[in-house]
């Protein structure tokens, strides 16, 4: 009985100490899931490293010195961009806003991320024009979206109210909402309204808007053009232009959910410490329509046709569109680009933007020659965008969509109570309509020439999408290097990419952003379209030559094509001061290579104040490295990781065969 007893206690003895350890097990799990969730900085290679997300980066090179000269041509500054610097402070002559305002602008705005961000500015402008007080504008992407979070509305779903009005608290009186007077006016829409263009010119604000706002102290601006004022001011308004730079890149912030996501997702693509490359496709199905870039997108052209949004032929040869640079480039042909120029198989490229038409098949080719491909599912968790969105109600879907064969079901209904036989034959089965074949918008092609109304989901998820693009937007500003593949959007306006392009040029013109003329690049390709992945030395040669000039002198390009349509793009020379003194300046003057003539293609002729002119520019050897000499003994075939057998004639070269072209390149460059 002794024996039994001692046997019960112990089992009992067990069981606790069995409940301690998975007590404590429990309390450390969660004890990491908190250092994973709180903390930022330190705990951002543990983030990297265990089930937070599901990326593993790969790298065969994981000493890769900042200081050799392969990654000085790969990642290092232009040099020749490096006496810019912004600057986009009010001169000595600019007044602050009077507190006896004219009234109160109202305004609407309609379209996508960058159509938001652009008239944003623009309406900032209008009301320091007028000397108006702004009220907050509305999104309506986002206040037509049934269904989103009540915690955030309109304006603060996508950025942040506090801050937007304290960085301008100089520029403009700005407040939240309309007088109480003023809600009923306009719930009854007695408020006056004007629809305005993106071309609109101050004198139509000054001479058609303004006595209006004079006599009702109120008027209401409905913008779904991507802006409502005219890109190029005159040069007396050259103080506007700044003051737009200081709404597009100092105002508007993300509200503060957006920018922790996106601050977590750039420390986990740094978690290894090494540099990356943010890669905007651009392939989304209303350029490839607007553009010809293919004759499946007719139905959609024709659409836009009936609009007056594209004014050309309904039939265009997408061909000869794809050889004139009208098209983005391929996925496959930027890897194709970004391999010959030296990046190798295991750098890291962040695909940004939302759609890729085609899908992720789109993207294999892409893959094949880059291990560690990732977008912002590969680096949050589904809860992290959750938490983006707020606690959201599920939805039924007002709009219930007509049944496709109703009129072949009431034949049949109509065959079944036909009255005696003999009676004709059923009609035939309908045609089954896959589920893959529904999805999108090629769903309703064949139905009818309307797009169908959106459905609730669907208006939720195009707010949801100013989300997505926000994140990318940030980590895309701040990526060591960018390659748009396309730049227009779906109006043939400049679109996210160019916002990213002159948000990069303003903040830090140095840093590589890879503006590639695609006329120049699609017959590069298709001189060696037969043997893509075994180019020769020559054609090589070429690709670099050609990408090292993109990085400055696709600047005079955006001046001449972007900028005319939207300021944000290109905000040079306005917002831009010169940083080179007077020992610089006479330094050039013996070689006056490229750096004089870059000043003056850019026309930056403002100098920095004095405060910014205590860095010096390191004047060296160093400067001229972006102009390596085009020798380069790389042999062809290096587009994949391993050798590509039968189709490769070469190996990858190892470190020291690379250190050594380079170094041969910037000897080259010297002589």
């Amino acid at each position: 009985m002794k024996g039994e007893g001692k046997m019960v206690f112990f089992k009992s003895k067990m069981k606790w100490v069995g409940l301690l350890g998975i007590f404590l097990s429990v309390f450390s799990l969660f004890t990491h899931f908190l250092l994973a969730r709180y903390t930022e900085g330190g705990a951002s290679h543990y983030q990297a490293s265990i089930t937070i997300f599901s990326w593993r980066p790969i790298f065969e090179n994981s000493d890769l010195s900042p200081n050799s000269p392969l990654y000085t041509r790969l990642w290092g500054p232009v040099r020749q961009l490096q006496f810019l610097h912004p600057q986009a402070n009010p001169g000595g002559d600019y007044a602050a806003p009077i507190l006896q305002t004219t009234g109160f602008v109202f305004v609407r705005i309609r379209g996508g991320f960058h159509e938001i961000r652009n008239s944003i500015c623009d309406v900032v402008v209008i009301a320091r024009l007028f000397n108006a007080t702004l009220v907050i504008p509305e999104i309506l992407s986002t206040t037509s979206s049934k269904g989103i979070s009540s915690e955030f509305k309109s304006f603060a779903y996508l950025y942040n109210e506090d801050q937007f009005i304290a960085a301008l608290a100089k520029d403009v009186t700005i407040v939240k909402t309309l007088p109480k007077n003023l809600k009923g006016a306009r719930r009854t829409k007695k408020i006056p309204m004007f629809r305005v263009s993106s071309s609109a010119s101050p004198y139509f604000y000054l001479h058609n808007v303004l006595p209006v706002l004079n006599k009702h102290s109120v008027v209401e601006l409905v913008i779904s053009d991507g802006g409502c004022l005219q890109t190029l001011l005159p040069p007396n308004l050259e103080e506007y232009q700044r003051l737009r730079c200081r709404v597009a890149f100092h105002a508007l912030t993300f509200r503060l959910e957006v920018q922790e996501l996106a601050t977590k997702i750039l420390n986990r693509l740094r978690a290894r410490r090494r540099p990356f490359i943010a890669y905007y496709p651009g392939m989304t199905r209303d350029a490839l329509a607007y553009y010809g870039c293919g004759e499946l997108f007719q139905h959609r052209r024709s659409w836009m046709i009936k609009r007056g949004i594209v004014k050309g032929n309904l039939s265009v040869n997408s061909a000869e569109q794809r050889l004139n640079g009208s098209c983005p480039l391929m996925p496959e042909e930027i890897g194709i680009l970004l391999r010959a120029y030296g990046y190798s198989w295991d750098t890291i490229i962040y695909i940004s933007g939302g759609e890729v038409f085609g899908g992720q098949k789109k993207l294999i080719p892409l893959h094949g020659m880059f291990e560690n491909i990732v977008d912002r599912t590969f680096l949050s968790t589904g809860w992290e965008l959750s938490a983006l969105y707020g606690h959201e109600a599920n939805l039924v879907d007002e709009y219930q969509k007509t049944r496709p064969f109703f009129k072949e079901e009431m034949r049949r209904d109509s065959w079944k109570t036909s009255g005696p036989r003999p009676r004709p034959l059923p009609p035939p089965p309908a045609r089954p309509k896959y589920p893959y074949n529904m999805e999108g918008w090629w769903g309703w092609v064949a139905e009818s020439d309307n797009e169908p109304e959106s459905t609730v989901t669907e208006l939720r998820m195009n707010a949801h999408k100013l989300l997505w693009e926000a994140i990318d937007y940030t980590i895309c500003v701040e990526a060591d290097v960018f390659v748009p593949g396309f730049d227009r959007d779906g109006m043939g306006r400049p679109n996210f990419a160019s916002l990213v392009m002159g948000h990069r040029l303003y903040q830090s013109a140095a840093f590589k952003t890879y503006r590639l003329d695609r006329r120049e690049v699609v017959k590069l390709l298709e001189e060696t379209r037969d043997h893509l992945y075994e180019a020769n030395h020559t054609w090589i040669t070429s690709v670099r030559r050609h990408m090292r000039k993109a990085l400055v002198e696709g600047l005079a390009h955006d001046s001449t094509k972007s900028k005319p349509q939207s300021f944000l793009s290109h905000p040079l020379p306005e917002c831009s001061c010169s940083r080179r003194g007077p020992t610089e300046t006479s330094f050039h003057a013996s070689s006056p290579s490229t750096q004089s003539q870059v000043e003056a293609s850019l026309g930056v002729t403002h100098p920095c104040p004095a405060w910014m002119k205590g860095e010096r520019i390191s004047q060296s050897r160093d400067e001229r490295e972006e102009d390596l000499d085009e020798n380069d003994s790389s042999s062809s075939g290096f587009f994949f990781r391993h050798s590509v057998g039968s189709h490769g004639d070469g190996e990858i070269p190892n470190k020291e065969d690379t250190q050594m072209e380079d170094q041969e390149e910037l000897e080259g460059a010297e002589r």
